[in-house]
């Protein structure tokens, strides 16, 4: 089995706690067939936080610019001192480009970037979902609003592959243990998978919820099937990682889902083009 981790986190994201050295390190250690580094790229939070007429939180971090700059200026070091000892992918995870869609295409069109992974950690007027306290707000809500976003995103932004399609479970049924029909959001996420095939972008598998108490993948085989009945050609597998100690985890699971929903082969991205690795 060919195990490719193409999300992951250095500490040139807020969140994490591992180097973009030491996560290079052990990728090579584990013997990835493909693997990227994927640091957060926050569009509504790019500049200062001066120059945001609504602030927000001030205790939110902004300048994802100077972060996006030294995660560039480090992931193009570490592909020299790597060339022929991994197959190293400089990647970017592109946060809210429905904030400001102009602002996130000049991101992404980036010449260093080999793949852009596009994602929405939280929606308009609200909180990261990870910040809020889901026992007092409307969890159908919040979803709705997600989903309507998530295709905005599809139609609109620039980027190869949809980052966990299901984010939003990781809190709301993980940690707080709050059911969420998800029925009701199917006939928008199958369209905004529709909308993926035609414009030629694909989903990830992530694999990062295995490891949380939400237990299951982003999404899961439920989702990865109907991408590929909506004729979804290209599906990528990352841990999530933010440390060392995660990288690779439950690939192996992630990749079982994918041949489990049809697909043979997982895809990769090298100057913003597809390439395949058999499964």
């Amino acid at each position: 089995m060919n195990l490719i981790d193409c999300h992951t986190h250095s500490t040139n994201s807020p969140d994490a706690e591992s180097s973009p050295d030491a996560m290079l390190k052990r990728a090579a250690e584990l013997g990835l067939s493909a693997y990227a580094l994927t640091d957060h790229c926050e569009v509504n939070r790019f500049f200062s936080y001066g120059h945001y007429s609504d602030h927000g939180d001030p205790e939110n971090t902004f300048d994802f610019g100077v972060t996006f700059e030294n995660s560039m200026r480090d992931n193009m070091r570490l592909k020299e001192q790597y060339k022929g000892k991994l197959n190293f992918i400089n990647g970017i995870e592109l946060g809210q480009a429905q904030y400001d869609f102009s602002l996130a295409a000049e991101i992404a069109s980036d010449c260093r970037l080999d793949f852009v992974i596009g994602s929405i950690h939280q929606v308009r007027g609200a909180e990261d979902f990870a910040f809020i306290d889901h026992s007092k707000n409307d969890p159908a809500e919040l979803i709705r609003r997600y989903y309507s976003e998530i295709y905005e995103l599809c139609e609109k932004g620039d980027f190869d592959i949809l980052g966990h399609l299901t984010y939003p479970l990781r809190y709301i049924e993980g940690d707080f243990g709050i059911k969420v029909d998800m029925k009701a959001a199917d006939e928008i996420i199958r369209e905004s998978l529709r909308v993926l095939v035609r414009r030629g972008k694909g989903i990830e598998i992530n694999t990062s919820g295995l490891r949380q108490r939400y237990g299951k993948t982003f999404p899961d085989l439920y989702y990865v099937r109907m991408f590929r009945e909506e004729g979804g050609e290209f599906i990528s597998i990352g841990s999530d990682a933010h440390c060392t100690d995660d990288l690779g985890k439950g690939i192996a699971d992630g990749i079982s889902i994918a041949q489990a929903a049809g697909f043979d082969r997982l895809t990769y991205f090298i100057g913003r083009r597809p390439q395949f690795i058999d499964i």
